[in-house]
């Protein structure tokens, strides 16, 4: 999944070079890249962080209590 990231990287910045403004070529970035690729890691990390938050608490009832 990382190097379709990559290459989809890649095309934009492409994309984004040939815009007539810089200001064109960032929100081409922003809007095409920065924005689609944040959304899909987070929705493919929902996976690691509730076996993240489930060995947490697996990891908390095996600990003896704190004493303050």
């Amino acid at each position: 999944m990382l190097i379709v990231a990559v290459a989809w990287i890649y095309v934009v910045g492409l994309m984004a070079c040939t815009e007539a403004s810089i200001v064109a070529g960032m929100m081409t970035f922003l809007l095409y890249c920065v924005t689609p690729l944040t959304i899909l890691f987070y929705l493919t990390g929902s996976g690691r962080r509730k076996r993240r938050r489930a060995r947490l608490l697996a990891a908390e009832k095996n600990l003896p209590p704190r004493q303050t």
